[in-house]
This record gives structure tokens, sequence and C-alpha cells, in this order.
């Protein structure tokens, strides 16, 4: 998202510009062929989620912070989500259709062992955005999941991971998406 804002951003600032110092303003341009092409929409069904509802909303409004080649929004009432998100009593996991669809499960289990939910929320939305788990792991590190121990409560992505994901979506920071195979992912 910080790169459209920039750019629209700045495109402002020079017509803005040019009109103060008497420049002659023109229309913009079309689409420039090295401008970021506009996010792919996920949408999320959390209705499901009971108790980690606002974790699930705050999970997805941090891969929207941190990411600009998908943008993952809560799906309209009646429309077919791309992720549904249900709690049950098990291990968080994930179970993944294809790259940007699935259900994530919100489980109990890590949560009643002291696991941050908020944490558990993107970790497993990272799932669904293509990226495995990385055992053992740094709490600075998303995708180490559990491996980080119950003290981390680090609920962002690193650089990699957010590249890693850019890439998987057409993101301009890393070449083509990888091939995302159906399954589940338990952390």
């Amino acid at each position: 998202m910080h790169i459209r804002t920039l750019i629209g951003g700045f495109a402002a600032a020079v017509v803005v510009s040019l009109s103060l110092t008497g420049g002659q303003a023109m229309a913009a341009p079309p689409a420039v062929a090295d401008a970021p092409a506009a996010a792919r929409v996920l949408t999320y069904d959390a209705s499901g989620s009971a108790e980690f509802r606002s974790a699930v909303d705050r999970g997805a409004a941090i891969w929207n912070e941190s990411v600009d080649a998908v943008e993952l929004r809560p799906a309209a009432t009646g429309q077919r989500a791309n992720i549904r998100v249900v709690a049950d009593n098990g291990w968080p996991r994930a179970l993944t259709t294809s790259l940007g669809n699935g259900t994530v499960y919100m489980g109990r289990q890590a949560v009643d062992q002291g696991y941050n939910t908020i944490r558990i929320a993107a970790h497993e939305l990272g799932h669904i955005l293509g990226l495995p788990d990385r055992k053992p792991g740094p709490c600075t590190s998303l995708m180490s999941g559990s491996s980080a121990g119950t003290a981390c409560t680090n609920p962002n992505p690193n650089a990699a991971e957010k590249a890693e994901v850019e890439g998987n979506f057409g993101g301009a920071l890393v070449g083509p998406a990888p091939a995302v195979r159906a399954g589940v992912i338990v952390d």
C-alpha cells in the first residue's frame, strides 16, 4: 500500500508545484509500464472466528501495512471469500487450496498454552499468502511460528517474508510466483 500512496502523493506534489511556479500543468499520462500494478484483493470471512475476530482483523491489517501486491479485505455479507477463518479447539493451522485461497483455523490449544492471538492470525494468513513455516526460527521471523516460544508476540513479517509475498503476488521485489501446492500447514 505504501508504494501506491507515495506515487500518488508525488504526482500530486508535481502538479501543485507546476501550478505554483507558473509552469504548464498537463493531464496525467496513461499508466506507465513500470508503475506498480494494483494490489490483488483477497477477501476473508472471519464470521466463524469467534473470540479471535479482532486478532484476525489485526493480522490482515498487518499484512496490508507490510506489502503492496496483495490486500486482504473482509468479505461483504453473502460474498464468497477467498479465505475462511474459523475457531476450533485444535492447534492453529492453514489449509490452502491455492495461492491466496483456503481456510485458517484459529486453534484454541495454542492460545491456551500462551501464544499470542495476533501473531497466530498473521502467521496463518502468511501461509495463505504462500509462505512456509521456517522452524526453528527467531521471534523476528513471523513464519517461525511456535518455535519462537510463547514470549514472542511479534506479529510482523520480516523483510524477506514481505519480499516473498510481493513476489508471490506479482510485486516487483522478487521474481515470478512459485507454484503452491494445496495442503494443510500445521504449526
